[in-house]
Formats: structure tokens, C-alpha cells, sequence
């Protein structure tokens, strides 16, 4: 088995990988490895933009208030507090690094989205994350120490045991071309590797964000935290195909209301904000208008919103409305709600460490504490950058001596590369099916019960495609069975915490449990990996 050695190992080239790498890269070697070869990640996607304090009529402490508002209860308040004071240097860390954010009159241009009390959404147009993955890119590319590995997928982290204690020391992984297996050995290793929305039947996420990093993690023995949050975005372009088309939020902010099949606006009956409240809101109330109407889909109408701003604004949005035949300057927009955020993964400190030693964790596979029950919009990318370049500067102070002797816990590393990819593709659609009717936007605890027995089967099915795998050399069919079984493990995760919290919070709706349960559950949904 090929070898590769390095300092520091990255997983993972969104916003957060990326950023780390940058920092870390400036006193040690670093491996950035990513199972994509081109901008195909949650942060390519991301349209909103960043939150943070930057006009002077805003105050960070408005900004703190409105994400705890948003987190219903769980955020924790030190770690907001940490992240909203940090988020402008973040913002002027991106500039640095050659992010072009939209300017009027020569200051960052504003948006608002749903929660905010003010507008304090940094953007670059309505392709904020397609500007800021370029932008790092081309940094990380012409970075001498770093060493890119592209179409490369973690599929298990090297833990050393020593002096009664594990440690994270690199990871075993697949070079998907050659179709072979690699160890990379490293003194530290960063999980940046995306979210785990693509388990739905509708989602905004891509198709890779499968939840390779969590999967990892929890088998590794890290603790994982508050995987029931799994927040929908309200308006996806409708009809939602497997990859979603995302309507930005910032549209709203910018006056588009949500209207009904007779043309009504619907928003003001759940909630004083209207249009501008925080999306699990929003989404919960177009669930419940297309329950009522039996129509497929609810309306945006920015037909309000003047064609110059529009056109200035959204111009990618726009674009993708007209190459399907609509025109939101003069009509309105189809739209229905999507997976597109998991607010929890693995655990951190402030600092991104996770459980076990020499195993950091940043962006959407981390739960930080900050999100709590649901993400306030835009904080996500800010979170990414924060607590990254916190991760890199803590993980610099503790990185131990590259000669220290361990013992490598043996790895499973069984070839798939002849995983019957027709049942691949059969087993992927009935978990997304399974996730999407089980554990959608408002649930039952009969129907978590039932989604809960169904997975067993599914997982008793994948186990037996793989013992099924004949070497054939594919390094594609290896991904889908890895792919497939970390999507496995993270729906297990979520199914836990789901039937754990008889409440209902935030993101976690239960017909059930309608309401919030402070006495027994104020309080993050942990799953400790047992030995």
C-alpha cells in the first residue's frame, strides 16, 4: 500500500477545509484530500452569503440575540457570542485572500434574510459560496506546501493507541482512479468534509454530500450531537429534482412574499414576521399550506421588487428561473421546501476539537454548539471560517512530535470495487424515500418508529451487497458502497436522537410532542460511541 506523509491532514475543500488549510500551510506541511475534482460542494452552492456585524447601526449584540431566538433554547451562549465578534475579520480574511463581495458606494453591500433584525448579509451577488471557493482555490493551488489530492475519498481514520490513550494519526484513503487504497499518515487531521442532506429525496445539497465526515467520526469513537436538527429550506424551485435548485432567502429579504394557490400571502398567520421569520417557521407553515390545499406547490412573488435590483442581485437565480420558463420579474416563482442543513455532526469545543485526540472537526460536519435547534441564515459560512482558523491555531499549539511511537488500531479495507452498482442505486433511493417520509419536516413518532425498523432492513441489505463485491477495478462502485454506508451510519444517527427528543424544538417538529420540554430537554442530543 502506497504511503503519504504529512504534518497536517485535511478532509474536505468547502469553505472551512479550505480556510483551515490556508492557515495551517503557513508552518507545516498539509495533504488536503476531496472525493470531488471541481466546485462541488454545499459551499459552491451557498447564494446567501455571510452574517456579520459591519454597519454601524447594527450591534453585536442584536446579532447574538437573533441567533439564540433562532436556536429555540440550545445554542450555547458563549460559543455565539465567540462567533458573531469574530465574524468581520473573517469577512476581511476572505477579502484578503481575494473574495470580491458585492460594494454599493464603495462599503459591503447588505442583505437580509429571515431572523435578522438588521441587514448585516455579506454577499457577492447571489453567488456568494461560487466566489469564495474560487477565490480559495486558486490560493490553496499556488500554496508550496500544501498537497492536493482531488477524486481521493477518506474511507476510515488511522487511530494510534499509546500510553492508554487513541489518537487520530492521519487517515486510510481511496485514490479513486487507480482504484487503490493509500495510508496517509499525518500528526493531526481535520474533518471538513460537508453535510449529510443528500439523505434526503429533495434536497438543495449535491449528490456527495453523503456525510462522509460524521460517519468517519462516530466510527472512530467521537461523540456526535444534535443530528435531529435536519433544516428544510422553504423555497427550492419547484419541481424540486434530486438537487435542488435553491431560492434564495435574501430574496424575501428583499421583498418577495410567500402566497398561496389563490393568491393570498399566507405568512402573517404563523408568525409576526412574516416572510422574514426563521425557516423552520417558514417551512413548517408551507408544509402545512400544501397539506391544506393539496396543490404541489406554493408561490414567491418578487414581482415587487424592482427589475434593476433584481437584475443586480440575483442574476444566477434569474438565469436558472428563465432557462425553465418563468420570469420572476413579472411572475411568480413555484416553489417547495428541500433538506439543505444539518445543524448538528461532530462535537467540538470552541476550539474544534472532537473527542478524541488529534481529530479536529469544522463546517457542516461539525456541531459547534452555535446553531443550536435551527441555524439562524447566513451563519453557517461565517461559522466555517471562525471556528477553522480557531481549529488551526489550536491544533499548531498541541501538535505532537512526528517521530512518537504508536500502534495503529487495525482498519477494515475491503475491496468494493465490485459493488453491484444496481443495487447501490436501488438501496441510495429507499433511504432518501425512507429519510424524506420518516423524518421530513413534521414527523410522528409512529412514523420515526416504523422509518426506524425500515432502516434496519436497508442496512441488513447494503451488508449483504458488499459481501456480494468481486474485485472488478472499479474505483466509482467503491465510492457508492462507502458512500452509501457512511449514508447508513448518519441516518442511524439521526433515527437516535430523533426518538430520544419527546419534544418539540425548533427543527424537530413532532405532532407527538408539540411542545418545547425545558425541564427535560434543554439540552443537546448526544450520541457516545460505545467500545
Amino acid at each position: 500500500m502506497r504511503v503519504v506523509e504529512s504534518d497536517i491532514l485535511v478532509v474536505g475543500t468547502g469553505i472551512a477545509g479550505l480556510t483551515f488549510a490556508l492557515r495551517v500551510a503557513e508552518e507545516h506541511d498539509v495533504v488536503l484530500v476531496t472525493k470531488k475534482a471541481s466546485l462541488e460542494s454545499n459551499t459552491n452552492y451557498a447564494q446567501g452569503g455571510l452574517a456579520a456585524v459591519t454597519a454601524t447601526e447594527d450591534s453585536f449584540r442584536e446579532h447574538v440575540v437573533d441567533t439564540l431566538h433562532a436556536g429555540a433554547g440550545l445554542c450555547h451562549r458563549d460559543r455565539v457570542d465567540m462567533l458573531v465578534r469574530s465574524a468581520p475579520q473573517a469577512i476581511g480574511d476572505l477579502i484578503d485572500w481575494g473574495v470580491e463581495f458585492t460594494r454599493r458606494g464603495g462599503k459591503l453591500a447588505l442583505g437580509r434574510e429571515g431572523g435578522h433584525s438588521h441587514a448585516r448579509i455579506v454577499h457577492s451577488q447571489d453567488r456568494t459560496g461560487a466566489a469564495i471557493e474560487a477565490a480559495l482555490d486558486q490560493a490553496v493551488a499556488e500554496h508550496p506546501r500544501i498537497t492536493l489530492l482531488e477524486d481521493h475519498m477518506a474511507l476510515s481514520l488511522r487511530i494510534a493507541c499509546g500510553a492508554g490513550r487513541r489518537r487520530c494519526v492521519g487517515a486510510w484513503v481511496l485514490d479513486v482512479d487507480a482504484c487503490e487504497p493509500l495510508e496517509v499518515r499525518a500528526r493531526a487531521t481535520m474533518l471538513a468534509a460537508g453535510g449529510s442532506a443528500a439523505l434526503y429525496r429533495h434536497t438543495t445539497n449535491p449528490a456527495i454530500a453523503t456525510g462522509d465526515g460524521v460517519a468517519a467520526a462516530y466510527r472512530a469513537g467521537a461523540t456526535v450531537a444534535n443530528m435531529e436538527f435536519i433544516q428544510f429550506h422553504p423555497t427550492a424551485l419547484y419541481p424540486a429534482r434530486e438537487h435542488a435548485f435553491l431560492i434564495s432567502e435574501a430574496v424575501r429579504g428583499e421583498g418577495a412574499v410567500l402566497r398561496d394557490e389563490k393568491g393570498m400571502s399566507f405568512m402573517p398567520r404563523y408568525d409576526a414576521r412574516a416572510d422574514l421569520a426563521p425557516r423552520d417557521i417558514v417551512a413548517r407553515a408551507v408544509h402545512s399550506e400544501l397539506k391544506r390545499s393539496g396543490a404541489p406547490h406554493v408561490w414567491l412573488d418578487a414581482t415587487e421588487i424592482p427589475g434593476e435590483l433584481l437584475e443586480a442581485r440575483f442574476p444566477n437565480i434569474l438565469e436558472e428561473c428563465r432557462g425553465r420558463g418563468i420570469d420572476p420579474a413579472s411572475e411568480r416563482i413555484p416553489v417547495v421546501a428541500a433538506a439543505h442543513y444539518v445543524c448538528g455532526g461532530v462535537w467540538t469545543d470552541m476550539d474544534g476539537r472532537t473527542t478524541v485526540p488529534g481529530l479536529y472537526a469544522a463546517g457542516e460536519c461539525a456541531c459547534t454548539g452555535v446553531h443550536g435547534a435551527n441555524r439562524l441564515a447566513s451563519n453557517s459560512l461565517s461559522e466555517a471560517v471562525v471556528f477553522a482558523e480557531r481549529a488551526a491555531v489550536r491544533m499548531q499549539q498541541q501538535l505532537p512530535d512526528s517521530g512518537t511511537a504508536v500502534s495503529i488500531e487495525e482498519a477494515s479495507l475491503a475491496d468494493f470495487s465490485g459493488f453491484p452498482s444496481d443495487a447501490g442505486h436501488e438501496l441510495r433511493g429507499r433511504l432518501k424515500a425512507l429519510m424524506w417520509q420518516h423524518f421530513g419536516i413534521v414527523r410522528t413518532a409512529d412514523e420515526m418508529r416504523q422509518g426506524a425498523r425500515e432502516l434496519v432492513l436497508l442496512r441488513d441489505e447494503w451488508r449483504a451487497a458488499c459481501g456480494a463485491a468481486l474485485p472488478s477495478g472499479s474505483g466509482a462502485r467503491w465510492v457508492e458502497a462507502v458512500e452509501l454506508g457512511n449514508m447508513l451510519d448518519v441516518a442511524r444517527l439521526i433515527v437516535s436522537c430523533a426518538l430520544w427528543r419527546t419534544e418539540s424544538r425548533g427543527l424537530h417538529h413532532v405532532t407527538d410532542y408539540p411542545y418545547r420540554d425545558n425541564e427535560n430537554y434543554l439540552r443537546d442530543s448526544f450520541v457516545i460511541p460505545t467500545e
